[in-house]
């Protein structure tokens, strides 16, 4: 007898973790570092400052305050969320969406050219959206594009996912300018902006190439057997959903729904624009999708009632996921309360003296994987870990550059599948993917990209001394 059994769903996934990290604040000595302002002002640590301090258990009321500050604490991505829902919601309504995708499914149908580029163009893009300004937040609103476009094309709402999400999250990962990651660590370790960029562009090509060739593999596997997807049965019902069956029958864009779809990539130059050039972030993105949804329903024909009504059930339907966002930022409060992550940071430092640099290195780059667990967000892990691990590779002969490229890899590439990463958590339950199909399907490229991180950090004690 088959026993089949029932996954949880996200959110008492999430639930659970949030009762373990508690727990954990009971086990784990409380500790911290002192800190001090460093650079563009952020709290960075002071190295050697390390003290235990009496525990701060979090194992009583706070697991029930922890998800209230969680909203509290990720209101800004939560309000982007459902910024972006709204709008996207009223840009579906025009039906300018429908139309762009049966437009280039058609020319996929009959494009040898088109069916074999598509995955890799898009990709390159996102990963370079990643490693130049830090693309990351900036996915969301992609993702209810490129499923409805994977499910046209015969793939499946995981290839939908993985072509904007896995290509920027590799960029950011792999970045040889990111301003949010490499910028900062490099500003903390006393390095040169942008220093090191000939070896990183390489590293940029190398990741970025393995991730296409993983989601081009999953795809052709998704073409050739719909079954062999991980969402085959949610795909279905979606499938449903898209009224594009006949494409013979279409004969391609009207002038408003090109208008349209004007309209909405003016609105996404305008916020790559702003991020490059004015520094712009979640608030003044939001700005721009809110004038965007308005534009585009205007441009489209609906009526105000019609937008305002699209706009909210646009943002209605993301209230799970804004749950979801913050319960992960749930148990990042948790363990910064209990005192627990300064504790884990010393006592992964701690052991590294004797080993040879480029063991060092690595073990520098694992130390990084384990406090993105608990800090999910480039510039503070950079500004937790830099001021330790910057002093510390001058001790065990590690060069400071390669002790940002530690901290880039065990940072970026784990983003993808760690639960409490708001931006993963939040794409997947918009997706309706459940986390743990996710984690098994992105942990062989998770495995893939560990070993390669490993074999990267070799070339750096003959380049970079």
């Amino acid at each position: 007898m088959k026993l089949k059994i029932k996954v949880p769903n996200t959110l008492i996934l999430l639930s659970s973790l949030l009762v373990i990290a508690a727990a954990l604040t009971l086990v784990i000595p409380a500790g911290e570092f002192a800190r001090t302002k460093g650079y563009q002002g952020l709290d960075v640590v002071v190295p050697g400052s390390y003290k235990q301090i009496e525990n701060v258990s979090q194992f009583n009321l706070n697991i029930l305050l922890a998800p209230i500050k969680g909203f509290m604490a990720a209101s800004e991505i939560i309000v982007f969320i459902l910024f972006v829902g709204g709008a996207f919601y009223v840009f579906q309504r025009t039906q300018a969406i429908d139309s762009g995708i049966k437009a280039l499914a058609k020319a996929h149908k009959k494009s040898a050219m088109v069916r074999k580029m598509l995955i890799p163009i898009f990709m390159v893009i996102f990963s370079l959206g990643g490693a130049t300004f830090g693309m990351s937040e900036e996915t969301i609103p992609f993702i209810m594009i490129f499923i409805p476009l994977a499910l046209v094309l015969g793939y499946d709402t995981v290839t939908g996912v993985a072509i904007p999400f896995v290509g920027a999250s590799t960029g950011f990962a792999a970045a040889f300018m990111n301003p949010f990651t490499i910028g900062i660590a490099q500003g903390i370790a006393g390095l040169p902006p942008m220093s090191g960029i000939g070896y990183r562009l390489i590293i940029w090509v190398i990741c970025t190439t393995v991730a296409i060739w993983f989601v081009m593999r999953y795809a052709a596997k998704v073409k050739k057997d719909p079954q062999a997807s991980i969402t085959y049965e949610q795909d279905i019902e979606k499938r449903k959903d898209l009224r594009v069956e006949d494409l013979d029958n279409f004969s391609g864009m009207d002038k408003r729904h090109s208008a349209v779809l004007v309209t909405f990539l003016i609105g996404i130059l305008t916020v790559v624009f702003g991020v490059l050039n004015y520094g712009w972030y979640i608030k003044e993105i939001c700005a721009v999708f809110l004038a965007t949804g308005i534009l585009t329903g205007i441009v489209g024909g609906l009526t105000a009632n019609e937008i305002s009504d699209s706009f909210v059930a646009g943002a209605k339907d993301l209230i799970s996921t804004a749950f979801v966002v913050a319960l992960s930022k749930a148990l990042l409060i948790i363990a910064s309360d209990g005192k627990i992550i300064d504790t884990i940071l010393y006592a992964f430092s701690a052991p590294l003296d004797g080993l040879h640099p480029i063991g060092s290195s690595i073990v520098m780059l694992f130390v990084q994987k384990v406090i993105v667990f608990f800090v999910p967000s480039g510039s503070g892990q950079a500004a937790l870990t830099m001021p330790v691990m910057a002093p510390l590779s001058d001790i065990l002969g590690v060069s400071r550059q390669t002790a940002v490229l530690a901290f880039q890899f065990g940072e970026g590439f784990a983003n993808m599948i760690i639960p409490t990463s708001a931006v993963t958590m939040g794409i997947l339950t918009l997706a309706k993917i459940p986390y743990e199909k996710w984690a098994v399907w992105v942990l062989p490229l998770e495995i893939i990209f560990i070993i390669l991180a490993c074999l990267l950090m070799i070339p750096p004690f003959f380049i970079w001394q």
